[in-house]
């Protein structure tokens, strides 16, 4: 059968504890207050803490911050947030994808995943041969 895990909050102290390295598919969030001077830091742990990026979100009201943010942890998850819920990605509505061990940061729903099962092939035919090899700009031979 399986099990159902109830929506759960958990809040820690160790940035490097197993629920904030580990995914977790299921309604679990794992909370780390951190100090606000110390954004760089806490930065390099969201992007080095887990080898997993699958989603990510901030919330913010400075421009500076966010936009800070969004480049420090560009490759940090697939699918990345700004103030907004970090769920709801549905196939055909907006593409979702993870990378890193997350997956190979397709999105499904999009023409970037369609384009990983295909091999792009260039075909030429000509149907009248050449009747000579040179360009223009080689002069006459």
């Amino acid at each position: 059968m399986g099990y159902f895990i109830q929506p759960t909050v958990v809040q820690t102290t160790d940035p490097k504890c197993k629920m904030m390295e580990e995914e977790i598919f299921g309604p679990v969030l794992t909370l780390y207050a951190y100090d606000d001077t110390r954004l760089d830091e806490t930065l390099d742990l969201c992007d080095t803490t887990s080898p997993y990026a699958l989603t990510g979100a901030v919330f913010a009201q400075d421009r500076k911050a966010i936009v800070k943010i969004f480049n420090r942890l560009r490759h940090a998850s697939g699918n990345f947030y700004i103030n907004d819920k970090p769920t709801g990605a549905v196939v055909s509505q907006q593409p979702f994808g993870g990378g890193r061990a997350s997956g190979t940061n397709d999105k499904a729903g999009s023409y970037l995943n369609l384009i990983r099962w295909t091999s792009m092939r260039a075909v030429k035919e000509t149907f009248v041969p050449p009747t000579h090899f040179a360009y223009p700009f080689m002069g006459e031979e």
